[in-house]
């Protein structure tokens, strides 16, 4: 992924309704789920949700095909995953960032030593 690119995506989830779609679009798979589902779940009216699946699908992080009468809006996993590997690309000096198990504070006579 480019940076321009990257720049764009977190854009576009850079605002609260936008990252409640593409999170809920996430949930649903590669299957998506209808417009008019996504407004319902997520209490938006529809001309404002228009307006934010635009903006996601310009990212590139959402996809639409119509079913019938129904919108079926879709997450774009192949650009979520560039997304998080660009961030994550030189992550921790190559050093592994797999959380340590956590000791505990050693105990002398029921008092913890810090």
């Amino acid at each position: 992924m480019e940076k321009t690119d990257a720049v764009t995506a977190l854009a576009a989830l850079a605002q609260d309704s936008r990252l409640d779609v593409f999170r809920l679009l996430v949930q649903a798979g590669p299957e998506g789920m209808a417009a008019g589902a996504i407004a319902e779940t997520l209490d938006l009216a529809p001309n404002t949700l228009t307006f934010h699946f635009d903006r996601l699908r310009m990212a590139g992080l959402a996809t639409v095909r119509r079913e019938g009468r129904s919108m079926i809006y879709a997450a774009r996993f192949e650009t979520m995953n560039a997304l998080v590997g660009f961030l994550t690309e030189n992550c921790c000096a190559g050093v592994s960032c797999a959380p340590t198990p956590s000791s505990k504070p050693a105990r002398k006579r029921g008092k913890i030593l810090a």
